[in-house]
């Protein structure tokens, strides 16, 4: 198997930072995988603890009323691997009878070691239906959900953290108030993505506002999330904001050993190089045939086409070949691409940094009908029987 070099140039300092506690589980080093739809389901997390098995690996997101429903499509999304020791699963909605029951049923059922909610999606299926980005806008229905889901979960010794975005948009910005109020609710932690529903992916992540959330929260840990490209850039998000911990999303996409890159690195010790193509090349395969046992080989082969854009990015292997990868019809013919691909290839200069996943927006965000008119009513808008069926 090729390996990867280790990098043994200068990393930040790195001040006292303790292991992330969620319940009686503690992590080190504090960093988690953010639930990311359609990328982080078993596959993809049993390739994430290749490289460093002991983090925390949120699945992707699923609805609390898909949940309750029982919509087989949930069921698959909400698989764990028999080897995953701590199963961690993203919720969402914006009934808290809803979600406080559909938490009750995971926990009941030991389907679940930990709870994360979700406050900070900017997908207009969700936001148009009250959840996600749209929930913090909301301060009394926030507290409802995160008291529900609490109170659903800590009778079976679950923790529950909350991940969130800055607000609504730069007039309207809800990050530290629903800080505040996970923290007086009982949550575990809180995680922020450093940009706002309306910036969607685009621009730069404003770091700022995690400092400034963790001065106005401290009994409980503040994660940061947003341009983490490489182990470097976690350690001088912790440096310049005080934040307790990372979360790590795009960065990791097409490049799972990020997280060992991590853990070297908050352990003070050399960070490896990124892999040679010859490396990268065996963990598609591999990555592939996983998700094939999961869902069967079409399925998974229509699936990957999206992971070899990410797992080629910063490689000089063309473009007529990226074309190809992008339209393989079998774990055959993705066998064959690879073994036209020269194994001793590196990264390019920068090539790390390459943004990958969503890059869009601005975006306009999409709220129920009068959502605004009244920011202290607690009454959950309408979550949609139909979208319960779609299964997340």
């Amino acid at each position: 198997m090729s390996s990867i070099a280790a990098n043994t140039g200068p990393l930040p300092a790195l001040r006292a930072v303790k292991p992330l506690q969620l319940g009686e589980h503690a992590v080190w080093p504090p960093v988690v995988l953010a639930p990311m739809a359609g990328v982080t389901n078993a596959p993809f997390r049993t390739m994430c603890r290749r490289f460093a098995s002991d983090l925390v690996y949120v699945n992707e997101m699923v609805m609390a009323t898909a949940v309750v429903h029982g919509n087989a499509k949930t069921e698959r999304m909400s698989t764990f691997g028999p080897d995953e020791t701590f199963r961690s699963l993203q919720i969402y909605g914006s009934d808290p009878v809803m979600i406080g029951e559909a938490v009750r049923r995971l926990a009941s059922q030991d389907r679940v070691d930990h709870i994360d909610l979700n406050f900070g999606c900017p997908a207009v299926k969700v936001t148009r239906k009250g959840g996600g980005a749209a929930v913090p806008v909301k301060p009394n229905l926030l507290r409802a959900i995160l008291r529900a889901v609490v109170s659903g979960a800590s009778p079976y010794g679950i923790p529950v953290t909350a991940k969130f975005r800055m607000g609504i948009d730069d007039d309207l910005l809800t990050f530290v108030r629903t800080g505040q109020i996970a923290e007086e609710e009982g949550v575990a932690a809180i995680a922020l993505h450093a940009r706002t529903a309306k910036q969607h992916y685009a621009g730069e992540a404003n770091w700022n506002a995690i400092g400034e959330l963790k001065a106005a929260v401290d009994t409980i840990p503040v994660l940061g999330n947003g341009d983490i490209w490489e182990a470097a850039d976690a350690l001088r998000m912790i440096d310049e904001t005080g934040c307790d911990g990372v979360v790590i999303g795009r960065g990791c996409l097409g490049r799972p050993w990020l997280f060992g890159q991590l853990v070297a690195a908050f352990n003070g010790e050399p960070v490896t190089q990124s892999p040679t193509l010859g490396f990268v090349a065996e963990q598609m395969a591999d990555h592939c045939r996983l998700m094939a046992d999961l869902v069967g080989e079409d399925n998974a082969v229509r699936d990957f086409r999206k992971h070899t854009s990410w797992y080629l990015t910063g490689y000089p292997v063309g473009g007529e070949m990226r074309g190809r990868f992008s339209q393989i019809g079998s774990l055959a013919e993705l066998d064959d691409l690879l073994a036209l691909l020269d194994p001793a290839l590196t990264v390019v200069p920068g090539g790390e940094r390459i943004r990958r996943g969503h890059t869009n927006g601005p975006i306009r965000v999409v709220l129920p009908h009068g959502y605004l008119d009244d920011l202290d009513d607690a009454t959950p808008p309408d979550d949609g029987h139909v979208m319960a069926l779609s299964g997340g």
